[in-house]
Parts: structure tokens; sequence; C-alpha cells
């Protein structure tokens, strides 16, 4: 249960009370010996004055939206993503011509929504553009009258611990403020949405929080609410400012976001991987496919590759790479550092547009050293055609056992090894005669074709 303590009237959460006495305090004792000297209640009024002038700032610009037709209005209870279903939410003014920002969860399919003044006023708003792949859409509406409206601001500067103001409409609670502060910056693999930034807060974000503003003490927005975990408290996220102007902007001048492609499929380096490619655990994202006739390619990227930085800035993970890459524009030139062989080399990349069925993704991370446990076969074309592959050179596998490594690393009957160690190999013969090679103790390394997906996978057999 949250205890408060109430100063001249006011009542604050125990842990915005302890934080704003320890700033005080020193002043009460000063307060004592100059009577014309700011006391501590005098400083607690002015940071509470701080407050209250932002909320009355930006209450206005904050509008909640609703569905046109009340059938089909999702619940947009936490955790309960409807894309395809419009439902209540908020959303925020940020221009003086009407264009209003919120999420595409909000939105859903629908070409317009029903938007909410702060002075109660109903206005039919049009529905601009969306882009699920940020959880963003721009809607506008038309007013004979001006309109409050707020300013974006620069969400690269946002620095854990700054405070920080939520408004929204949760549960029907129009214009709820909430005051809270940045809890981390560049949160991804949350699974919200494609590209992942999000800044985590613990100011309160609820159902009807969705496309509501977060603001900086100076009235600024520097983040889109958009999600909260629903088995926790004081976890929200929200999708940066600076990402959302980029979005916002494509939308409003082309009606759609076009991204940058780079043309390969990645993997996260574990602990295994980084061993067998001499890089260390989470220093950059393995290669393991690279598309024909894709700037990737044509750069001279190849599969085992590690990139490790793009234009300067380092890559830990996939998501955080296929970002970089799409914030780029069709046409950009990417310097993309690459580990090969253990050597480290800068190639420029001249990109081309996203495709939408584009694979970026591979297996998840190794967990099992059980035995190795599969059969393997030559590659018939027959074959070949069961399982969907589009390349017909490999050792197919034709059986794995129940409970062995290789099941427990993903591998599954269909699968079409390309490589032992790096070495390519193209016949049972080939595939047995690599890893007679492999010592006791070591692991072994293979890169996989599913269908038309490749990935790595280190095996670490018990025995031979």
């Amino acid at each position: 249960m949250t205890r408060n303590i109430i100063f001249s009237k006011t009542r604050l959460p125990v842990r915005w009370a302890v934080t704003i006495l320890a700033v005080a305090l020193p002043c009460v004792g000063n307060a004592a010996e100059s009577s014309s000297g700011p006391s501590g209640l005098r400083l607690l009024e002015e940071i509470q004055s701080v407050i209250t002038e932002l909320a009355e700032k930006a209450k206005p610009s904050v509008v909640s939206i609703f569905p046109v037709s009340g059938p089909g209005r999702s619940k947009d209870f936490p955790g309960e993503r409807l894309p395809n279903s419009p439902g209540s939410g908020s959303g925020v003014i940020i221009d003086p011509e009407g264009h209003i920002v919120t999420n595409n969860h909000v939105v859903g399919d629908t070409n317009e929504v029903e938007v909410r003044l702060s002075d109660k006023t109903k206005l039919i708003a049009q529905v601009i553009g969306k882009d699920p792949d940020t959880d963003l859409a721009v809607l506008k509406v038309t007013s004979e009258r001006p309109l409050p409206y707020a300013r974006f601001g620069d969400s690269n500067t946002v620095k854990v611990g700054q405070w920080v103001l939520a408004v929204g409409n949760p549960f029907g609670l129009d214009r709820t403020v909430t005051l809270g502060v940045v809890s981390g910056t560049g949160r991804d693999n949350i699974n919200l949405s494609r590209y992942e930034n999000f800044i985590q807060t613990d100011a309160s974000i609820n159902p009807g929080n969705s496309g509501g503003p977060l603001f900086n003490l100076r009235g600024e927005i520097i983040g889109i609410n958009t999600a909260i975990i629903n088995f926790a408290q004081g976890i929200g996220f929200a999708i940066p400012a600076n990402m959302a102007k980029q979005v916002i902007q494509q939308l409003l001048v082309k009606g759609k976001v076009v991204r940058g492609w780079l043309g390969v499929g990645i993997q996260p380096v574990t602990a295994d991987l980084a061993k067998k490619f001499g890089v260390n655990e989470g220093e950059g994202v393995l290669v393991n496919e690279v598309f024909e006739n894709d700037p990737a390619a044509a750069a001279g990227i190849k599969p085992g590759d590690i990139i490790t930085k793009i234009d300067g800035t380092a890559i830990e993970t996939p998501n955080k790479l296929s970002r970089l890459i799409a914030a780029l524009p069709p046409g950009a030139v990417a310097r993309i550092e690459v580990v090969r062989d253990g050597k480290r080399m800068l190639l420029d990349v001249a990109l081309t547009e996203r495709r939408e069925n584009a694979i970026v993704a591979s297996l998840p991370q190794s967990r099992s050293e059980l035995k190795l446990g599969i059969d393997v076969q030559d590659l018939t074309a027959a074959l070949a055609e069961k399982f969907k592959l589009k390349d017909h050179t490999g050792v197919l596998i034709a059986k794995v056992e129940a409970g062995s490594l290789a099941q427990a690393e993903g591998l599954r009957e269909g699968d079409l090894i390309k490589e032992v160690n790096r070495a390519e190999v193209s016949t049972v013969n080939e595939f047995t005669a690599a890893v007679a090679k492999i010592k006791r103790g070591e692991t072994i390394l293979l890169r996989v074709l599913r269908e038309s997906r490749a990935f790595y996978v280190v095996l670490k057999p018990s025995d031979r």
C-alpha cells in the first residue's frame, strides 16, 4: 500500500516526498539563519508550482479518441493489443493545422474516429496515415477556432531519472496527469512493434493512455505512450519523440513510411557463437543469410560475417540493426563494419527500399548440451520440393531424435545443412568427413536452411 505525506494540504507519494525533502531540508537550516532566505516550504511550493503550471499548459493539447460507432470498440486492456479493431485511447495535437498523433492500435482499420477536446467539443478526425511497425498514426481535425497544441522535444537528450509527466484518458477519466521519472531508455525486445526503442517510465500509464504524450518539464513531447506490462506496476513504455517525428513527417508527405533495406538474415551472437566466430558475446549480430541481388550482397557482405557497427554506432542486437537501417532512406549509403575470420573491415552499402515480407530473424539462443541426435541424407529434387527449400545443395536432416541436443536447439526434419564449421557440405559423405574432423569436447557450428530462411546453430555433442 502506498503511503502519503501531506505538505501544505498537498498530498504526495512517499517516494516524491523523500526526493523533494532531500533537496529542501538543507535550505530549512539556512532559512533559520536568514529570514529573507527561501524556506523549505517555499521551495516545495515552487516545485509544486512548476508541476501544476506544466499540467495546466499540457492538458489542453491532449484529446480523447473513440470509435465513431460503439460496436467493435476495443477495451484497450493492458497486454491485450487489438490492432485490427479501433478503441478508446488518447492523442495529442501537434500543430495549428489540427494534426494529431496517436497509436496505430488505437485507430485500427478505421478511416475516421471521434476526437473529444479538452472543452468537450467533439470532432470527426480523418486518418491521414498509419505505421504498424512503430505503432503510430496521424489524424487530422478541422476546426473554425485555433486549437491548442504541443511541440516535440529532442528525445535524444532524455536522461534516466529526469521527471516526466504523462497525460491521457485512462478508464475514461479525461486528461489524467501522472508524474514520474524516466526509468530507462533504448528498451527493445518488448515485442510490441517491429522497431522498438522505448523510453521506460514509472509515470502511471493505464488503459486509455495509449497514444497520449509524455512531457518533459519544459512542456515538450518527448514520447508517445504506447503500452504497459500487465503483470507489473510502474513499468510503462513510450515511443521516443525523434522516432515519432520521422514517422509523422513521412506519413504527412507520402501517406506511408519508406525504410532502408539491407538484405540479410541476422541472429544474436550467443556465447557459443561468439567463440566460433572470434568475437565477444553480444558484440554485433551474426549474418546467417545474404539475399541475392540485394544491397548487402552487392557490397560483399557474406554469411558468417558479424556486423558490429553501422555508421559508427555499435550494434548489440538484431533489433537495433533493423531499427538503424530502417531509419535510413532508400538510396542512402551506410558504412558497415563487419568481422570476418577475425578481421575487421568497412563496407559501404547503398540501401534500397525495405520489402514488406522481409525476413531478418532466426532461431532463439542455444539452451542445451544433449547428444546430437540427427539422421541425414542426400537431398533430392523431390525432397527439396516437399520441404519447400529454395536451395538444392546441402545435406537434409531426415530425422531428429526426441530429447536430443538437435531438437533442443530447434532443428527439425526437413532442415538443410549447408555448412559444418564454416565448410560447405553438399553430400552425406562431405558432412560425415567434416564431423569426423571435430575433436572430442569441441562444438559443431552448423549453417542451416529452413524453407527460405537460413540460421546458424551451435551443437555441443557429449560424445562422438
